[in-house]
């Protein structure tokens, strides 16, 4: 399969790495130049006190007499299947992480009898006091105060195999809520993080105890399976959380071993069936598509192994985090840039290319975070402003509360909702592009639960602030100040990011179902849209392009170009679309040109039919990564961490983009496709539950298929086309 990995020479330590996970539990796996097997566990939900996704530990798979150092060496990453073999040709040793249940499954098969053991190394032995660029792996806590990272501990005198934890004693969510000026919440909620107990559970039938914290085989055999079980719940004694562990390690309804493998290999079958993304190179040698289909099957596949828990993917890192051994930030695989809040702009850009892939199943712990977030959030609301409605920070914990440094730890003279940290301060675009994408997909799917339980929530509350929060101006349009465009412009009136959201969200939400809106609905938004101002659109450099605000200061604080949200997020101009001169004009003039990471020019490119540009910045971001880590699907640092999700994102939905656009009812086929140069064989999914498989080969189409079938004469082909002219063209694709 495209994007399946194999070495022929053993590895060195964690950045060695490969990765494997079943959404909710995820491994690292690497080997060492002794032939043992090494892995890292994560999990979803393993907040730790401090508010950090941290590892659950790491394991060691010992063979004596050690065959894998004998003969051909092979360890293959399986994409299909989910599954990392080890082998030597006679020797074998298979993991993969059940995709139906909690635990890293371990098998070994020999020609020879060997003796298999598993060992917990526990590296976090001892309480530590972390000072320095360590302590940013809790970024944003009280720089003054202590931050102390917890041991594991094994659980004692436990019969038939090894159980190890964290439990959380002590929580900082209560200090921040008082920090906040939330305090009264406390009243209406509780705790996330005290009393959350995160662990895992080794056993194997066959196996017996090899000390404090290992199993051996019995004897030496040439057959051995055993399982490392995890489990992350809030539980009053520690003794619950053991037998609840043991419970989920031996559950009633268990499959075989046997079952359970057919059944994992069908989910994945499943999923890679739902869609998928082959280029090619023509005749012509020009940036290398095959590179890129390699990237887009990795992104895909650590988004799947990470993505079915119970929160959302963390942009910085994930549940990969390892050993990198990265220049002055040489430090253990809990640690990650950026701590363990989340960030919209970063978080965002994992989601919208599921939409196309048909994953809409890894959206719902976006969505559910954010639902959850919406009591403390209409709180804050009252508490800061005195007003209903919800605002949504750039920066925040799960649970929806500002970080303390960012909120400010200094209060003498500041206000309540005063803000320290101008970077995000009245940086709120993140309840805007939640109902965007949320919007979409129940415009893909038409999930009437989604509807009704997490977007029609989170539209109200969003939008009832920006009516309540903002006055008019002397037009009689709303007037939003004070406001900022993103993070570069902190000065602004009418910013881009704001006003094109509006203008593409409310008649969307005017258009839902009538039967599931409320009369309250329909009055509240019409009347802000009877107030919206106008779209910042104005003339730079001698030509009329989107701006960033309709006022805006002259100094940037970052590198964003707030102009193009119009473009995306806010499909307001592109591809079949008016006025598309006055958004290519911002694009050529953008203040800030660039690609990696969160940057979205290639995005934009491929939105706006700017073929070469979209094509080479797809490319370019497949390019590079560290040298030192072997795995070339961990991209990174850049401006996150190691791996970094947002790189990959952007490329899936810049390459979406390319291949298929929907405008309306229209579907446009090859908006920004180089065919000159790029074959492709797709499938993708589009709004009205719709499925497109095509193949372009030397310029032509040779296979579409459409279903509904009926969505066929909406194809608008734009091979050999003037894009510019695109909404005019009335020829669909011929049945």
């Amino acid at each position: 399969m495209i994007g399946d990995v194999t070495w022929n020479t053993l590895g060195r330590s964690s950045a060695d790495s490969l990765p494997l996970g079943n959404g909710d539990i995820a491994a690292n796996i690497w080997t060492e130049p002794n032939g043992d097997i090494l892995f890292y566990l994560a999990k979803n939900d393993a907040w730790d006190h401090l508010a950090r996704l941290i590892k659950i530990g790491r394991l060691r798979i010992s063979l004596k007499p050690n065959l894998l150092t004998e003969g051909k060496f092979e360890q293959q990453l399986s994409l299909a299947d989910a599954s990392i073999v080890v082998t030597n040709g006679s020797t074998k040793v298979r993991l993969w992480m059940d995709a139906h249940w909690p635990r890293l499954m371990i098998e070994v098969t020999s020609d020879k009898p060997c003796e298999v053991r598993v060992d917990l190394e526990p590296w976090r032995q001892k309480a530590r006091e972390v000072i320095g660029q360590e302590a940013n792996a809790a970024l944003g806590l009280d720089p003054g105060k202590p931050v102390t990272f917890e041991p594991d501990i094994i659980v004692p005198k436990l019969k038939g195999g090894v159980a190890w934890y964290q439990r959380n004693e002590s929580s900082i969510w209560s200090e921040v809520l008082e920090q906040q000026s939330l305090g009264d919440f406390k009243l209406q909620s509780d705790d996330p993080l005290i009393g959350r107990t995160f662990g895992g559970y080794l056993q194997g039938e066959g196996f017996k105890r090899k000390g404090r914290k290992g199993i051996i085989t019995s004897s030496k055999c040439t057959t051995a399976a055993c399982s490392v079980t995890v489990l992350c719940t809030q539980t009053p004694t520690l003794n619950e959380w053991v037998t609840q562990i043991q419970g989920a390690a031996n559950p009633e309804g268990l499959p075989s071993r046997r079952d359970a493998w057919r059944d994992h290999k069908d989910w994945w079958r499943e999923f890679w069936d739902r869609s998928h993304i082959h280029a090619g190179l023509r005749d012509t040698d020009w940036c290398n598509p095959g590179n890129i289909t390699e990237h887009l099957q990795w992104q895909r596949f650590m988004v799947a192994c990470s993505g079915r828990g119970h929160f959302p993917i963390k942009f910085n890192g994930g549940l990969f985090t390892a050993d990198w051994d990265m220049p002055d930030e040489s430090y253990d695989a809990d640690y990650r840039r950026w701590g363990g809040g989340y960030w919209w702009q970063n978080t965002r850009l994992i989601y919208w290319g599921l939409l196309a892939n048909g994953d809409f199943d890894l959206m719902r712990a976006l969505f559910r975070m954010y639902r959850d977030m919406l009591p403390l959030a209409e709180h804050r609301t009252q508490v800061w402003f005195g007003h209903g409605g919800v605002f949504l920070p750039e920066t925040q914990f799960f649970w929806g509360t500002h970080l303390p440094t960012n909120y400010g730890l200094d209060r003498s003279e500041k206000e309540p909702g005063e803000v320290e940290n101008q970077y995000i301060r009245r940086y709120w675009q993140s309840g805007f592009e939640l109902i965007a994408l949320m919007l979409a997909t129940y415009q893909h799917t038409g999930d009437e639960a989604l509807l009704t339980n997490e977007l029609l929530p989170v539209a109200r509350a969003v939008l009832r602030f920006y009516a309540l929060h903002y006055p008019n101006d002397s037009e009689g349009r709303l007037w939003l100040k004070p406001a900022q465009s993103l993070e570069t412009w902190w000065e602004t009136e009418n910013p881009m990011p704001e006003v094109a959201a509006l203008h593409y969200l409310l008649p969307q939400l005017l258009d839902l179902p009538d039967n599931a809106l409320e009369v309250a609905d329909l009055g509240a938004w019409r009347a802000l849209s009877a107030r919206l101002p106008l779209l910042p659109i104005g003339v730079r450099n001698g030509a009329r392009m989107l701006l960033h605000a309709a006022k805006v200061e002259d100094t940037p604080h970052n590198s964003e170009n707030p102009e193009l949200y119009a473009v995306f997020p806010y499909k307001l101009f592109g591809i079949g679309h008016p006025d598309l001169e006055a958004a290519r004009n911002a694009y050529t003039n953008r203040t800030f040109p660039d690609t990696g990471c969160w940057r979205q020019d290639a995005i934009h490119a491929a939105y706006l039919g700017i073929t070469n540009a979209a094509a080479f910045l797809a490319h370019k971001n497949c390019e590079g990564g560290q040298p030192h880590i072997r795995f070339k699907g961990f991209g990174g640092p850049n401006y996150d961490w190691i791996p970094d999700f947002d790189h990959g994102g952007v490329t899936q939905i810049a390459m979406q983009a390319m291949l298929v656009q929907c405008v309306g009812t229209r579907i446009y086929l090859f908006p920004a496709w180089p065919d000159e140069r790029w074959n492709v064989d797709f499938k993708l999914h589009l709004p009205g539950q719709t499925t497109i498989e095509c193949e372009l080969k030397n310029g032509g189409i040779t296979r579409l298929e459409v279903s509904p079938p009926e969505r066929r004469r909406d194809i608008v082909v734009l091979l050999g086309q003037d894009k510019s002219r695109a909404a005019e063209l009335s020829v669909p694709f011929p049945a």
